[in-house]
């Protein structure tokens, strides 16, 4: 397994799962009154958005990780060519405290930010990057640099869903939890309201049934890494007090649940495919190499 040297489906079901998922959210706003919320808008409502790769070289379970080689191309670019390919996008910048990682990006032609040590998670490096740059926007959509094969229809999902529930600040995905990742600590869960907005998310198995094992009969979520905020709240979110459900479970998204604040949630139809130890890029590359996605 090397690192840094740049080089440079399943679409169509993805996107059924998402116009579904838009479809029922946009009805179930209207019903809230939302329509007369979008009528004083002129349909331009969180209209400008970004896409920011937050990427840093120091992590406990896997050093120098945006860097490693997926098929001959670090994994940071991967990502970035695949948030290229989404239309909702009108830039997308790396962000970074590490200059091997913005070397790399600058090498193949990636736009680079150059944010502080001290951000505790990709959230807060997202929110300093976005003070550094000269445009406004109204959406970050904070995109997971482990995640190479991220559907661009996946960004665009996000960015919709935000855009159609007004009540939110936040957005994410999640897609169908395979049952051997039941009780993987690294596999994100997430349970959502009848309305398609978040309730909580764990490292361990929601819900928890009596028996403790995997009901092949549920239809558990996993939570894809990417999600989408509206500025205005990005900036308020890095001086709201750490919570007790984000520290015990080490998840940023409960920060956001346990300040009262609501996020939308849309279903899509994935292989989640995260590298988070080195292990998972040997797996991630035998899949690219069966689907002949190299």
């Amino acid at each position: 397994m090397t690192i840094c040297d740049s080089s440079s489906s399943s679409g169509s079901s993805t996107k059924a799962w998402i116009l579904h998922g838009l479809a029922t959210g946009a009805a179930l706003a209207i019903a809230a009154g939302a329509h007369a919320y979008y009528g004083r808008r002129s349909g331009k409502y969180r209209s400008r958005v970004i896409g920011i790769i937050p990427a840093r070289f120091s992590s406990t379970r896997f050093q120098g990780k945006p860097l490693v080689q997926i098929l001959g191309k670090p994994m940071i670019q991967r990502t970035w060519e695949r948030a290229k390919l989404a239309e909702t996008l009108d830039q997308v910048v790396v962000a970074t405290d590490d200059e091997k990682i913005a070397e790399c990006c600058r090498g193949f032609g990636a736009e680079v930010i150059m944010t502080a040590e001290s951000c505790r998670n990709g959230t807060e490096r997202c929110n300093e990057a976005l003070q550094k740059l000269d445009k406004k926007y109204d959406i970050v959509v904070n995109i997971q640099g482990d995640e190479p094969l991220i559907e661009p229809e996946i960004i665009d999902g996000i960015v919709k869903a935000l855009q159609a529930a007004p009540d939110a600040v936040f957005s994410t995905a999640v897609t169908s939890l395979k049952p051997e990742d039941a009780f993987d600590p690294n596999r994100v869960k997430c349970v959502v309201d009848n309305r398609g907005y978040a309730i909580y998310f764990s490292r361990g198995l929601i819900p928890y049934n009596k028996s403790g094992k995997v009901n092949p009969q549920f239809p558990y979520l996993l939570h894809l890494g990417i999600q989408s905020y509206d500025t205005n709240f990005l900036k308020v979110y890095p001086e709201l007090t750490p919570t007790p459900l984000q520290l015990e479970e080490d998840l940023e998204q409960l920060k956001v649940l346990e300040n009262g604040y609501k996020m939308k949630v849309i279903k899509v139809d994935h292989e989640a495919h995260g590298v988070d130890t080195p292990e998972d890029v040997e797996k991630i590359e035998q899949f690219m190499r069966d689907r002949n996605l190299a």
